[in-house]
């Protein structure tokens, strides 16, 4: 079983030179929002909810080496603000709500949902149309309703959600690196 797994790992990250361009596009559009003080927002569920949460992590604190905060946050954090929109309003609306607060011309939404198809994403995307917020999409399979929505999609080509999440995380490295070598 290890080996099985570590061999589509391996099979699935030696395909992943087919997202570098999109990957890169991402990082600059990040790069240009931090630098013209704008944040990066987060959101999905399950264990894209914890990919939000660690990649806001690695820009607010710290990645590979010491340096000054740089703004992000996920949506998914914050336990009250979603089980009261969740039980006032509807689930769907648990990232769209928040992003209308806290959302702002400049900023860039990154949803990730390994389907595609997550309504409370879809929802915020739609609201990040209404804000002028550059929306990106982190899925996987066939990309789902959410990459057509969204101004840049990185679709990493797998059906497995778990091979798709360690390559969000991969990606969401890369990403900090990027922008760690660059805005400092």
């Amino acid at each position: 079983m290890y080996k099985d797994l570590l061999a589509n790992h391996i099979k699935l990250f030696e395909q992943l030179h087919c997202v570098e361009e999109e990957v890169m596009e991402a990082a600059l559009i990040c790069e240009n929002s931090l630098k013209s003080g704008g944040k990066i927002i987060f959101c999905g569920n399950g264990g894209s909810a914890m990919d939000s949460q660690h990649i806001a992590a690695e820009f607010t604190g710290r990645f590979e080496k010491d340096r000054i905060p740089l703004a992000a946050l996920s949506l998914t954090s914050d336990s009250c603000v979603i089980t009261s929109i969740s039980n006032d309003d509807k689930f769907d609306f648990v990232f769209s709500r928040q992003l209308y607060a806290l959302g702002k011309k400049n900023d860039i939404l990154v949803g990730i949902s390994t389907s595609g198809e997550s309504s409370n994403v879809i929802e915020a995307f739609k609201v990040a149309k209404k804000l002028d917020i550059t929306t990106i999409a982190l899925t996987g399979k066939s990309g789902g309703v959410l990459s057509k929505k969204a101004d840049l999609s990185i679709i990493v080509p797998s059906n497995s959600t778990a091979r798709i999440q360690e390559a969000h995380i991969f990606i969401g490295h890369v990403i900090c690196k990027y922008i760690e070598s660059n805005i400092i």
